[in-house]
């Protein structure tokens, strides 16, 4: 039978102090450390090189920052986000400093221990997954640089010939933006794509 270990880095004693009770009592799991901030994370990855490192977002030293500085330190643990944050940009900022999973609090005990040992392969609660690719659903395209001054022009009020003067192309090439333009925002004409650009802006 493998055996996991774990380490929890949380702020509030009688929650971290509970997670690593739950996680204790499930028979192929050691808990190895525990500690309140950013430092504490770092010393126990050095020291422990725990299987995975479950870190609170908004301990102090911040979780998010302290992320990038385990993964390097020990790149053989797998950094699990265990957080109250249900925020989709909180967990594509974790993701992409290099978490290797994103929990929301109110977890079983059972399956924290499921998505430790699933962690490998990259974990997300399944009600922050659908929250994620909904917004990625609900986000447009970005606009390139050339598109994004066309748009900001015509927020302005400025037609196609215009557009094209001040930015020193030829109309057509203008157009050819606007087209991209309404594809990307999704707009059926040149105000919605306005609106919706300010809107996003």
């Amino acid at each position: 039978m493998s055996l996991w270990t774990s380490s929890t880095v949380d702020d509030h004693p009688l929650f971290r102090e509970g997670v690593n009770r739950s996680l204790s009592e499930i028979k192929d799991f050691v808990v190895v450390g525990e500690g309140a901030n950013a430092d504490d994370a770092a010393a126990l990855a050095a020291s422990h090189v725990p299987d995975a490192l479950l870190l609170d977002v908004s301990m102090p030293g911040g979780g998010i920052d302290a992320i990038s500085e385990n993964v390097a330190r020990s790149p053989q643990t797998k950094v699990l986000m265990l957080t109250a944050s249900e925020e989709v940009d909180t967990l594509i900022a974790a993701l992409r400093r290099g978490a290797a999973g994103y929990v929301v609090n109110g977890i079983g005990a059972r399956g924290l221990a499921e998505a430790i040992r699933t962690v490998v392969g990259g974990y997300i609660s399944p009600t922050m997954r659908a929250k994620v690719e909904q917004s990625l659903l609900d986000r447009p395209a970005s606009l390139t640089c050339r598109e994004t001054e066309a748009i900001e022009l015509v927020a302005e009020g400025l037609s196609n010939k215009h557009i094209a003067r001040r930015l020193d192309l030829q109309e057509k090439t203008i157009k050819h933006h606007m087209t991209e333009i309404l594809s990307k925002l999704g707009a059926r004409n040149r105000t919605e794509a306005a609106i919706r650009w300010r809107q996003g802006a």
